[in-house]
């Protein structure tokens, strides 16, 4: 498979008439926007707001963030399975907006919330202080389950991701990328000399809104699966966890998973990229039993002299990375494994719940429980009550002066375990 990405840069966004994009400002009808977020009957209130680099501004609650991308030439449309028509993705052209995010806030009973600050300590911490962000607070009709409002939430961000790229697609781009993965065999003959390396993509599954879908099926229902890597850039993994805010893979970091973009990268240099390997992380003894001997027998039968292993939260999901690690290493294939750790709060604790001799090679993404001072904020945007019980809080987090001290565990973003930020490591 093939596919161009053409970038648009986005410097700025603000609210007014025609949704559009003049020079590398994009203007959005806010009007249209709850319109359409409204088509669903499950969302009673709609406020729409923008969050730029540099201000004193607090999101919280946040749900979900998705970059805009449109098909504009090729098969498929983005999303598919979710607002797009079922059908493959991954070849073609497809045009992005960069530098700019749709953000969906809303709070949800039982579920702890994530933060985005704008500037200040926490915006160190997270990639979307960088982003100019369209905001989406919704409040959900009376008596509506918690289920069903993430669902309409997830839609909403998806459908609004969607009409912006469509509204946006004549704009010119300052970039274009070509990417490009052959089918297995044949790419393992284009480059015979240089290792065959593979990308082991765990995906969240444990449901209740612990979730991923894939072409619109949650990841919990699949066994480990070959994909190019150019379909997990069109939409076709979909975050749909509502729970971790520091190392939940929102849609914005599928799209722009860095693993795939670095392997991308090396490939034809130091490596031959041949292709990615989805599962799924479970709750049960047996289903951890069987992804994991799916996804090592995936390896092998594909030939890989190596594969890098992504997870996503922490836990119960060590386990599924461990099993992984294990069987495929047991194959004679070289693992690397990239996690986060939650080690305490001064980082004297283990670092994982599970572990093996063979987990010899890891990339660690921080400490998600090293503890952070956020300041009072001029604006903050989302559910106000919420602010004492964000993720990472414990008591006595929010001071009298309304600043709040918190484990970094509770900023969207802080410790991805694709390695999507700043955070890391090194053996001294």
């Amino acid at each position: 498979m093939k596919l161009t990405l053409e970038k648009v840069k986005v410097d700025d966004l603000v609210l007014g008439g025609n949704t559009m994009i003049s020079g590398t400002t994009l203007t959005v009808n806010r009007d249209e926007i709850i319109e359409k977020i409204k088509e669903d009957g499950r969302i009673a209130k709609v406020n729409i707001d923008t969050a730029k680099p540099g201000e004193s501004v607090r999101v919280i609650s946040v749900r979900e963030v998705i970059e805009p991308r449109v098909k504009v030439d090729g098969t498929g449309e983005m999303f598919p399975g979710m607002i797009g028509k079922i059908g493959s993705v991954g070849e073609g052209v497809t045009k992005v907006f960069k530098g700019v995010t749709v953000v969906t806030t809303g709070k949800i009973d039982g579920v702890k919330e994530g933060i985005i600050d704008m500037s200040g300590p926490g915006a160190e911490y997270t990639p979307f202080s960088c982003t100019n962000n369209l905001v989406l607070d919704c409040e959900p009709i009376s008596g509506l389950d918690s289920h069903q409002y993430d669902e309409a939430l997830r839609l909403a961000s998806l459908k609004i991701a969607q009409y912006i790229g469509e509204k946006c697609q004549e704009a010119t781009a300052q970039e274009k990328v070509v990417y490009e993965t052959l089918p297995v065999e044949q790419q393992k003959q284009k480059y015979p000399e240089l290792p065959k390396v593979g990308y082991v993509y765990m995906l969240q599954s444990q449901g209740l809104q612990h979730d991923t879908y894939v072409y619109g099926v949650n990841a919990k229902e699949i066994l480990p699966t070959y994909i190019y890597p150019t379909e997990v850039m069109d939409g076709a993994i979909v975050n749909g966890n509502s729970i971790i805010a520091c190392d939940n893979n929102t849609t914005y970091h599928h799209l722009n998973n860095p693993i795939i973009e670095d392997l991308f990268e090396c490939h034809g240099k130091e490596i031959n990229f041949c292709g990615v390997i989805i599962t799924n992380q479970n709750v049960t003894l047996a289903g951890k039993e069987r992804s994991s001997n799916h996804t090592a027998k995936l390896a092998e039968q594909f030939g890989f002299d190596g594969v890098i292993i992504s997870k996503e939260e922490y836990g119960n999901t060590d386990t599924d990375l461990i099993m992984n690690c294990k069987k495929i290493e047991e194959k004679g294939i070289k693992t690397v494994l990239v996690t986060d750790e939650y080690a305490g709060r001064d980082g004297s604790s283990q670092s994982l719940a599970d572990a093996d001799p063979q987990a010899n090679a890891v990339v660690t993404t921080g400490n998600a429980n090293e503890t952070i001072m956020l300041p009072l904020m001029d604006k903050v945007i989302g559910e106000t009550d919420s602010t004492d019980r964000v993720a990472g809080d414990f008591e006595s987090s929010l001071k009298q002066d309304q600043s709040i001290e918190v484990e970094i565990h509770a900023i969207i973003g802080a410790t991805n375990e694709l390695g999507f930020n700043k955070m890391g490591a090194t053996e001294s």
